[in-house]
């Protein structure tokens, strides 16, 4: 199934056009391979690094990559099974701090971000191609169940290119 960018609302299509693969389930796969690979590089003594004063670490960066698509795949399941309550969004900036972020190794939240990839591939799975097309309202945004797989992905991704340029970059 493929998607149209044209439900995706304005937030998030930035996020979205960073993705190539056109199939949803390779695109969660593919994201989470990248991110993956990016974060086993980082050494330990980096995971507090920050590129500016007033920006999250490294680690709380990963951390937030989670908490989102643990709440995007949420969302998603929510609209597959036809829910149409409204949902509330969430500050990211708000959660960060909360996350546990130091104390936590970056192997730690390597693992975590593999299981929990795992994770959000098998809820995808197991949707058929209707629950894929429901809608619902999060955020006071109209979304599909299947823009928000390829929002996981282009969201990990939009990170994951921050990851490599501000963080990853031998200018420090």
């Amino acid at each position: 199934m493929l998607l149209n960018l044209e439900n995706i609302p304005p937030f998030y299509k930035n996020y979205v056009k960073q993705i190539d693969e056109t199939d949803l389930i390779q695109a969660l796969r593919v994201s989470g391979h990248r991110m993956l690979e990016t974060v086993h590089g980082i050494p330990e003594s980096k995971a507090d690094y920050r590129y500016a004063d007033g920006k999250w670490s490294v680690r709380e960066l990963l951390c937030h990559i989670i908490d989102a698509e643990r709440i995007f795949a949420y969302r998603a399941l929510r609209f597959a099974r036809n829910d149409k309550t409204p949902l509330s969004g969430f500050e990211e900036n708000d959660y960060a701090p909360q996350a546990n972020a130091q104390g936590r190794s970056l192997k730690k939240i390597a693992d975590d971000m593999a299981h929990l990839r795992v994770s959000t591939i098998d809820l995808f799975e197991g949707f058929t191609p209707e629950m894929l097309t429901r809608k619902g309202t999060a955020n006071k945004n109209e979304l599909s169940v299947i823009g928000l797989a390829f929002i996981i992905a282009g969201h990990e991704t939009h990170h994951r290119h921050i990851l490599t340029e501000r963080y990853l970059t031998d200018k420090k």
